[in-house]
């Protein structure tokens, strides 16, 4: 028979190996995220936020407003700004204004951005690759569904 003191016991400790499993995760994923920041650094002379920018503009040909950008990616307005303004700049974006908004602009790629976006992209996914090659098809798979299974759950929570 157990307890109300082994349940509690029980439930303590799978508390904390939820919290021990959060900051393996966060470890994780901070450890791939520098990696990907130091490549970009080293071989293109770019950033992940950069990268990161070109990657939602390149998933449309028709363009996005900033606000749309920001939403994707999750910043705010002002730290998409500078990076679409030195992406203009350097000719890989253009911004057009959207008839009968003023304030708005519709970014795109440009033939030269979406070049040097295809580069960055071949070269990322193969360093994703060559980080996580230690993982073969069943860890791959395994912790995706846990992962999509998590995800679930936090959108439910909500």
């Amino acid at each position: 028979m157990t307890s109300a003191r082994d349940t509690h016991d029980i439930g303590e400790s799978l508390s904390k190996e939820r919290l021990r499993l959060w900051l393996k995760l966060l470890k994780t994923s901070n450890q791939i995220e520098s990696e990907i920041r130091r490549r970009l650094r080293s071989e293109f002379g770019s950033t992940l936020p950069r990268f990161d920018v070109m990657s939602a503009l390149a998933r449309t040909s028709d363009g996005l407003k900033m606000s749309e950008i920001s939403k994707r990616l999750r910043v705010s307005n002002g730290n998409i700004t500078g990076i679409v303004d030195k992406l203009t700049e350097e000719g890989l974006a253009s911004r057009r204004s959207i008839p009968g908004d003023r304030r708005a602009n519709l970014v795109q790629l440009t033939p030269k951005g979406r070049e040097v976006f295809a580069e960055h992209a071949e070269a990322h996914e193969s360093w994703i690759s060559g980080i996580l090659c230690d993982l073969d098809e069943n860890d791959i798979e395994g912790m995706i569904q846990r992962l999509d299974h998590l995800s679930q759950s936090l959108e439910d929570q909500n």
